[in-house]
Parts: C-alpha cells; structure tokens; sequence
C-alpha cells in the first residue's frame, strides 16, 4: 500500500486502444442505428453512451439498465430473427467472435461457431453500411474454452465476399498500435508480427 504511488497510472492495451479509436470512428461516422454484439460494456459501449444510443446483443443477460443502452439478449450463432436482417447501418464486434462456440459465455459447443456467427452478423448489416470488427491474430489455434486466435488470412479471407476492408489496424505483441495499414504492404502470411 505504501507504494502505489509509483505504480503504473494505468494499461494502455489491446481493449483500450480498440475501445477508443472504434468509438472516434463511430463519432466521426455518425451513423443512423449502432448495433454491437457482446463487446465490453464498461468499455467500448460505455464510450458510445456518452455521446450517442446504441443497441446491444449479447447471448448473456444485462439486468441493469443505463441511458443510452439498449440491450436485447440473442445468441447468433442461432437463426437471425427477420427483424435483424439488413437493420443497421453501423456494426460492432469488438473482441467478441472468437468466444463463439466454445461454450465458455454459456453458448453451444460448435467448432464452426465463429464461422455461423459471421455470417449472422454480415447479414445485419445494410448495403453501404460498416461492420467494425476485433479479434486476436497470431497463429491460428483454439485456447479451449477461452477463445481462437486467428491467422491474418484467415481475417482478411472472410471479407471476400465482395467486402471492402476500408481501414484496418492492429496492436502488435508490444502493445504498439499501427493504423491505417496498407494491406499490400503488410507481412499477412506472418501474422503481422502478432
């Protein structure tokens, strides 16, 4: 206890530096409807309350209810309710798609969990509108029951489907932020140095 005055004042890792830029991207983007799927609340959607309502889907229940969120429990790795086809112009998943399917927030098993849920949340996106994503890269393998991680290609691959990557930015294993990376550049094959 005597010591903590010198202590570090805080992290600047991973979830921060998402948490922050996704939601200047968002402020800056003004979209009509936000919708997220299962980031941190007391992060990421904390810092769109402030300035805006946005509507969030997790496959656990929030029972407290705060201005500016709106929450709804759903599992995507299930059907997708007609109501949320094509129903947002403005999509999260911060640090989310990895958990699905190893059953560790209360979901199925499935080993294509991640893959099913994509898809879910590709189709609620409208045309034009943007999907902004986070998950961890490296070599790919699953930590059961934590999480994967993902190759880069693998990452880049699941937008092929006549997806635009507009802008792309990664934390490397030194907590080193690089935005804006200019894929054409980028070491893909080797992970970009994660």
């Amino acid at each position: 206890m005597l010591e903590e005055w010198s202590a570090s004042s805080g992290s600047l890792g991973a979830y921060f530096h998402q948490d922050l830029h996704v939601a200047g991207w968002i402020h800056q983007a003004k979209p009509r409807r936000h919708v997220d799927v299962g980031s941190r609340i007391d992060g990421f959607i904390g810092h769109l309350a402030v300035f805006r309502e946005v509507e969030v889907l997790d496959i656990r229940p929030q029972p407290q209810v705060t201005r500016n969120i709106i929450f709804r429990q759903l599992d995507l790795m299930e059907e997708l309710p007609a109501e949320w086809t094509a129903c947002t112009d403005s999509l999260s998943c911060l640090h989310t798609i990895e958990h699905f399917g190893l059953g560790r927030y209360g979901d199925s098993i499935d080993p294509d969990g991640h893959l099913k849920g994509l898809d879910q949340l590709k189709r609620m996106v409208e045309p034009g509108g943007l999907f902004y994503l986070s998950t961890p890269m490296g070599p790919q393998r699953v930590e059961f029951n934590a999480h994967r991680i993902f190759g880069a290609p693998t990452v880049l691959g699941w937008f092929s489907d006549g997806w635009t990557i507009e802008r792309f930015s990664y934390l490397d294993d030194r907590e080193v932020l690089h935005e804006d990376v200019d894929l054409a550049k980028a070491d893909i094959e080797h992970h970009l140095g994660c």
